[in-house]
């Protein structure tokens, strides 16, 4: 079928709208129509080349939107369902077994190889491939195809255009404090970084009881706005040595802190903000061979802990429906980040992504879809 995607053709440059063939869906795979697509920050590092993902490659990993058609081995899902498409994984390695696909051991090649697992790509143009299936999806398209591994089906009554967001962003920062550091009532959390996976860590800890919740970021704007979703402190390191604020905050540091820049610098101030026996995790690096230097006495002699964390440690068939919940009831406000664009402004998304003029962009393919 013919499909409209953007495509990344060149690093750093803009992507460009194209129409492509889309295969038809093997029989393990599920043909998707994208009702709007969540641009997150790994996107843009794709596109820019910081990764190794071939070009010219069709981006896009939080999609959202109807199935058409199944495999014939699909039993998960049915045409007519409303759907959100996640991480891929392969369903078989130790970690898939342990119920912990966010570490499967083809985590990287099945998200960001950009070919089904046997190599090929289901996208061409005029005969030439384009790489697809980048975290299982592509879904910077009109349609996707996508698997039972990385679908999660969604309320019929759900926004449909709002949801995408949860696939990735949102479900990490969230995740990150419900699932991984496990932040419990009365606890104090800090979290660097005031984007969508940062302000979605905050809501979490809010949701989860954190009565000292600290933001810390270099945007005035992004800490008021910290504030309005629940922070009880806000930190700007411009102003203060940000792990000396924390310690006058809150006397001792704080249970647990999360880093969502991936800066050395930065996991540094958060790991010397920790309360003895306090944990801080990551949620990213700024770029491959990275080195994170710390104070070995301050942080052996206190009994921290330090600890990557990759999708919010999430199991999204049930953590996605349960952000949706919560956001119904009016406790995950997470829709106040958003902001939407037509597909065919979807550069203008990512650039006002980097420059900081929207905190979660979604583009819509269609306008009017629920």
């Amino acid at each position: 079928m013919k499909i409209r995607a953007a495509v990344a053709h060149t690093a750093g440059a803009p992507l460009s709208l194209q129409t492509l063939d889309l295969e038809d869906p093997r029989d393990d795979e599920i043909l998707v129509r994208v009702v709007a697509t969540g641009v997150c920050h790994t996107d843009i590092v794709v596109r820019d080349g910081m990764l190794p993902t071939p070009l010219p490659v069709v981006l896009g990993h939080e999609g959202a939107g109807i199935v058409e058609r199944v495999g014939r081995a699909v039993s998960k899902v049915a045409p007519g369902d409303h759907v959100v498409m996640t991480f891929n994984s392969c369903g078989t390695c130790p970690s898939c077994a342990d119920h912990a696909a966010s570490y499967c051991h083809e985590f990287f090649p099945r998200n960001f190889f950009a070919t089904r697992a046997d190599g090929s790509t289901a996208l061409s143009r005029e005969g030439v491939p384009v790489h697809g299936n980048f975290f299982g999806q592509s879904s910077f398209a009109t349609h996707a195809l996508c698997h039972e591994r990385n679908v999660v089906k969604v309320p019929q009554d759900a926004p449909l255009e709002l949801l995408g967001p949860l696939a990735c962003g949102v479900q990490t920062g969230a995740g990150a404090v419900i699932n991984a550091l496990k932040v419990g009532p009365g606890r104090a959390f800090a979290v660097f970084g005031a984007g969508s996976v940062g302000l979605s860590a905050l809501m979490a800890a809010r949701v989860v009881g954190a009565t000292r919740i600290i933001a810390v970021d270099l945007n005035d704007e992004r800490l008021a706005f910290a504030r309005e979703l629940g922070a009880t402190h806000v930190v700007n390191p411009r102003d203060v040595n940000a792990a000396e604020e924390i310690l006058r905050i809150t006397g001792h540091g704080v249970d647990f802190a999360l880093d969502t820049t991936g800066l050395a610098p930065v996991i540094r101030s958060a790991v010397e903000s920790l309360a003895p026996r306090g944990t801080c995790g990551i949620l990213g690096a700024s770029a491959p061979g990275s080195e994170i230097t710390l104070d070995e006495v301050h942080f052996m002699s206190g009994g921290r802990r330090l600890m990557g964390i990759v999708e919010g440690e999430a199991a999204p068939d049930t953590f996605i429906p349960m952000l949706i919940d919560l956001h119904r009831q009016g406790l995950f406000p997470f829709d106040k980040m958003v902001k939407f664009y037509p597909f065919d402004r979807i550069n203008e998304a990512i650039a006002d992504s980097e420059q900081g003029r929207a905190i979660k962009p979604i583009v819509k393919m269609t306008e009017g879809t629920r």
